[in-house]
């Protein structure tokens, strides 16, 4: 299958997704292309996905040397505290902010705010990074001091399983934090985003709230 051939499955799966949960707002498709190549990466951008994401340095520095398009790029992997200030000029999202002294540097470094999402460990898995729920909200209302750290949303992954039912608490989880953050009305967190979903559960994401997908493997394949 080719790019092509994957956006179009893919754009029926979202918007068959956002029918099902009788939504009309806008679901950002994010092409993670941290495994394939810069001419892959251009494949995609051909199709008009202009979203796109890497997880390490090394590879969003390669790509953005050969794309000179118009690109919004999101950093999707754990950022070391020491990289930060190689990364963060480069991007326009951080889908990792999982603790505080990331902030901080984050502050220290950065020009202008940057848009953060706080990573959230909702399933409780000792090999996922994030927040625990209950550090949430603490940890938002330390992040409302730094005015170079936006935190327009939440992020999670859902449990890598075949149940459904684990999969949908998950997302519904990260959905229940996100309002009460929001309802906060902090300063520097409007938390309206939801970063969820991934090619082998976005259409659950969708149905329970997602604005940000990050679909790898079933748009851009493997290691071409």
């Amino acid at each position: 299958m080719t790019v092509k051939q994957n956006y179009e499955r893919i754009s029926e799966q979202i918007n068959a997704a956002k029918v099902r949960a009788n939504r009309n707002d806008e679901v950002t498709l994010i092409a993670v292309t941290k495994q394939v190549s810069t001419e892959v990466a251009k494949e995609v951008l051909a199709e008009g996905i202009h979203q796109l994401g890497e997880n390490r340095f090394e590879g969003l520095k390669e790509k953005q040397d050969h794309i000179q398009n118009d690109v919004v790029w999101h950093f999707i992997g754990s950022l070391q505290t020491r990289k930060v200030k190689d990364v963060i000029h480069r991007i326009d999202y951080l889908h990792s902010l999982d603790r505080l002294s990331l902030a901080e540097e984050i502050q220290k470094r950065a020009a202008e705010p940057l848009k953060c999402f706080l990573q959230v460990n909702v399933s409780g898995e000792d090999s996922k990074h994030g927040i625990y729920p209950n550090d949430v909200i603490e940890f938002a209302r330390q992040l409302s001091e730094f005015d170079k750290v936006q935190v327009v949303g939440l992020m999670t992954m859902a449990p890598f399983t075949e149940d459904v039912t684990i999969i949908r608490n998950s997302f519904k989880g990260l959905k229940e934090l996100q309002e009460k953050v929001r309802n906060l009305h902090l300063a520097n967190i409007p938390c309206s985003e939801l970063s969820m979903g991934m090619s082998n559960d976005f259409e659950i994401a969708i149905e329970e709230g997602a604005t940000f997908i990050r679909i790898g493997t079933d748009l851009v394949g493997k290691g071409r």
